[in-house]
C-alpha cells in the first residue's frame, strides 16, 4: 500500500450532518508560499490555477486555511467590471503594484473581501477569492463567522474575509511571505472538474466568463452546477 506523504491531502469525511470535516490537524504546517512568479500570468490562468490549492492566514489567534474553491478574475484594461477600470486611486493602489501581493478592500460597509493580484506591475488585474472549503483552524473560523463548522464558513468573498480575519492591515500583504498566502503545492481538486461561468453580482461586465469553480463542491458560494465544464487549458486565453 502506498504510503501519504505529509503533505498529501487525508481523504474526505463528513460528518452525521453532511458537513465537511478537516481532513487532518496542521495540513499546512510543511508547506511554503506559492513564488511570485505564479502570480505574474494572465489573470484568467490564475484565476483558474488557484482552485484546488490552499489559502492560509496567520494571526496571533492562530493559523486558519482553505482550499480555494471559486475566483474571478478582474482585468483593468479591458474590464468595466474592475475596480482598476477607471484608473488608479488611493483605495486600488495595491492592483497596480507587482503581482504576488493582496488587495483586501471593504465592502456594503460591512466586509472585507481578498483579491490576489496579478500581471506585470501596473496592468492592475487580480483574482478574487469567493470561496474556500475549510482545511485547518475550523473553530477559529466558526467563532469568527458565529456559526457551527461546516460548508458555509467560508462561501462568499465576504465570508471569505471574516472567516481568515481579514482587516484594511491586510492590504498591501506580500503573498509570497504572508501572514496571507497560498501553499506552493498541488492542486487538490478530489474529483471536482473545473467549471467556468459569468461572474456574479455585476451591473457591468456580467457577462464576461471569468468565474471559476469546482463544480458539484458545497462550499461555491453561487451556482454549482456542471454545466459549461472547462478542461485544463481550454477556453482560458493568454
Amino acid at each position: 500500500m502506498k504510503r501519504r506523504s505529509a503533505t498529501d491531502p487525508a481523504p474526505r469525511r463528513r460528518g452525521a450532518s453532511g458537513a465537511l470535516t478537516p481532513r487532518r490537524r496542521g495540513a499546512s504546517e510543511t508547506l511554503t508560499p506559492l513564488p511570485r512568479a505564479f502570480y505574474h500570468r494572465h489573470a484568467v490562468r490564475v484565476a483558474r490555477d488557484l482552485l484546488g490549492r490552499l489559502l492560509v492566514c496567520d494571526s496571533a489567534e492562530g493559523r486558519v486555511a482553505g482550499l480555494i474553491v471559486e475566483t474571478e478574475a478582474y482585468r483593468a484594461a479591458v474590464d468595466p467590471a474592475s475596480h482598476a477600470f477607471r484608473g488608479r486611486t488611493a483605495r486600488n493602489a495595491v492592483m497596480f503594484g507587482p503581482p504576488g501581493h493582496a488587495y483586501v478592500y471593504f465592502i456594503y460597509g460591512a466586509h472585507f473581501c481578498v483579491n490576489l493580484v496579478t500581471e506585470r506591475e501596473g496592468s492592475a488585474s487580480a483574482v478574487l477569492i469567493r470561496a474556500l472549503e475549510p482545511r485547518e483552524g475550523l473553530a477559529l473560523m466558526a467563532r469568527r463567522r458565529g456559526i457551527p463548522p461546516g460548508p458555509a464558513l467560508a462561501r462568499g468573498p465576504g465570508n471569505v474575509g471574516r472567516a481568515l480575519g481579514l482587516a484594511r492591515a491586510h492590504n498591501g500583504i506580500d503573498l509570497t511571505r504572508g501572514p496571507l498566502w497560498v501553499a506552493d503545492a498541488p492542486a487538490g481538486r478530489e474529483g471536482f472538474k473545473v467549471a467556468r461561468s459569468p461572474r456574479i453580482g455585476l451591473r457591468l461586465g456580467a457577462e464576461t466568463p471569468w468565474r471559476f469553480f469546482l463544480a458539484g463542491h458545497p462550499c461555491v458560494s453561487g451556482p454549482r452546477g456542471r454545466a459549461r465544464l472547462a478542461r485544463a487549458g481550454s477556453a482560458v486565453s493568454r
